[in-house]
């Protein structure tokens, strides 16, 4: 598989298994259950299997399936850890990666083969014209509150319950009967804006550990500053956009996840959801060097190896940078 085009679901997912395959030692698959069209959620486990005690990462992609750049760059992602593993020994060692290209397969797929634009899943609604839910709005944490809608009509259609949808729900099972697994950093790569969001998203409050939080969104702004000069924003989903309940990242945080983020990628409009093929690899490059630079500081966090008034003094040395125009529907 090239990071040169954007590529189809059966493409992604045969690079799964491939790459898998190429490194036993390292990587595993795991089937997470099935989407509404019986498409296979198909995640990839990474890290060393020799230490026992380590920090879990999660990141998904393509929740939104207009979204190409997602699925591109987790997989470029996912290539970079396996194909560069010596490079990446110690991340390895450390953490365990659960990685899964494309939440909504049904919906990555239409927008390749039907509509460009599509964002919600294929399931079926009372209007037989209206298909899918917003499997971002779908997640029981905040359902059904501001930025969302009842109407199966609109794009930020929440469904009739919190995990109705096959692929949401498969996210929460795998997750909550993963009891053994040390649930650390959960990341949702969206796209466009140029932001790195945290909770909360259906209210304006802020979490108690806020602060906490912007101490790794910062060290990853800086990181991908560093790569191509990309600049992203930081904050809680409400200080940048308007409220969107049930989010993901939400449900992460409440449900165990100290470390919360949303990452939403290049560009800040031009393109839009449809981000030429030529800006995969940087786009993945500058997303890797954030993601690392949490995963660091999480590590450092962890093993305490910092002094307690760390998040304090970064947080109070840095001014954080709030957007003045609200943007629809990019979370």
């Amino acid at each position: 598989m090239d990071w040169t085009s954007y590529h189809r679901i059966e493409t992604i997912h045969q690079f799964l298994d491939d790459v898998a395959a190429e490194h036993p030692n390292l990587a595993e698959i795991i089937s997470i259950g099935n989407s509404t069209e019986n498409r296979d959620l198909k995640l990839i486990k990474i890290g060393n299997s020799k230490n026992e005690t380590k920090l879990a990462i999660w990141i998904d992609g393509g929740i939104h399936a207009r979204e190409w750049i997602t699925p591109a760059v987790t997989t470029w992602i996912i290539n970079q850890l396996l194909n560069n593993s010596a490079q990446y020994a110690d991340l390895l060692n450390a953490f365990d990666f659960y990685i899964i290209p494309s939440t909504n397969p049904d919906g990555y797929e239409y927008s390749h083969e039907t509509t460009r634009l599509w964002r919600k899943t294929r399931s079926l609604t009372t209007n037989k014209d209206c298909l899918g839910v917003d499997p971002n709005r779908n997640y029981i944490h905040g359902w059904s509150g501001p930025g969302s809608s009842d109407d199966p009509c609109s794009e930020i259609f929440r469904g009739y319950a919190p995990f109705s949808e096959p692929e949401t729900r498969a996210m929460k099972d795998f997750i909550g009967k993963s009891v053994n697994v040390n649930w650390q950093l959960y990341l949702t790569i969206h796209s466009y804006s140029q932001v790195i969001l945290s909770p909360w998203g259906y209210k304006y409050e802020l979490p108690d550990d806020y602060k906490d939080l912007m101490v790794l969104a910062y060290a990853a702004a800086e990181a991908i500053k560093k790569v191509h000069g990309t600049e992203y924003e930081v904050g809680a989903v409400t200080e940048i956009f308007e409220p969107g309940s049930g989010g993901s990242d939400d449900w992460a945080k409440a449900s165990g996840f100290k470390y919360s983020y949303t990452y939403e990628l290049r560009d800040t409009g031009e393109h839009g959801f449809e981000l030429p093929s030529d800006q995969i690899i940087p786009t993945s490059e500058e997303t890797w060097a954030g993601i690392q630079a949490m995963a660091k500081v999480l590590l450092k966090v962890t093993n305490h190896k910092v002094q307690n008034n760390y998040a304090s003094s970064l947080f109070a040395s840095t001014t954080l940078v709030i957007a003045t125009t609200i943007i629809k529907y990019m979370y």
